[in-house]
């Protein structure tokens, strides 16, 4: 698995990588019973269905009624909040992986980095667990309103999205065998980053090309800004 320290500001870095869209069987678990297996199917059931809302948006077909306008709204919600965390899903999976980092930062800093991102992410989604459990249990207040629970559809995608990514940032933290690599397009990006808007869309774009990662430049434009 190739993870890419991202210069997003003079001394500002995003972990970022890029992986299948679809959920797939090497995301899934080993199947099992009980309470967190049904969770975890119904959240990868709402996964595509929230890619298949995308691409319905993307047609401009719109959904009729409140419930189904209430639906699509959160399925799209998922499908923007679905990149956010596919690192760390797919990291919690990984027993090896190549940190590429740009090479006018020293080595030792980039692990450094590396270690306090995913140290800041496992406290986040440990956080987020807690508090989305406690949502989903006072959503079940819900289950005499007639009709489906949207808000408990809501609550099982966060709650199972976060222990993945929980999951993600120990394995990363504690079992994966990290080796490092510099980058000079890397290096480059950050350097494109004082650039007039126009400018700095086009390098933007070539070092995407250079590295071969499709969805970097949308990434950056929504991470990075201008420095002050």
């Amino acid at each position: 698995m190739d993870v890419y320290l991202v210069p997003i500001g003079r001394e500002r870095y995003e972990l970022y990588c890029e992986v299948p869209d679809e959920p797939d069987a090497s995301v899934a678990d080993p199947p099992s019973d009980g309470f967190i297996h049904r969770m975890k199917q119904r959240f990868f059931t709402m996964l595509a269905e929230a890619e298949q809302e995308r691409r319905r948006g993307h047609t401009g077909h719109e959904p009729r009624g409140a419930f189904g306008r209430a639906k699509a709204w959160i399925l799209r919600w998922v499908a923007e909040s679905i990149a956010e965390q596919r690192l760390l899903w797919y990291l919690r999976r990984q027993s090896a992986a190549c940190l590429f980092f740009p090479d006018d930062l020293e080595e030792r800093r980039a692990s450094e980095l590396l270690r306090r991102q995913l140290g800041r992410d496992f406290e986040k989604h440990r956080f987020w667990l807690i508090i989305d459990s406690i949502g989903f249990v006072a959503s079940g207040l819900l289950f005499l309103v007639p009709g489906p629970n949207l808000l408990a559809y809501y609550f099982v995608f966060r709650m199972v999205g976060h222990y993945f990514s929980l999951r993600g940032a120990r394995q990363g933290l504690n079992v994966v065998a990290w080796t490092t690599e510099p980058s000079a397009p890397l290096a480059d990006l950050r350097r494109a980053i004082d650039l007039d808007s126009d400018e700095r869309d086009r390098r933007v774009h070539a070092i995407a090309a250079a590295l071969n990662l499709e969805h970097l430049a949308k990434f950056f434009a929504r991470t990075a800004l201008p420095s002050a």
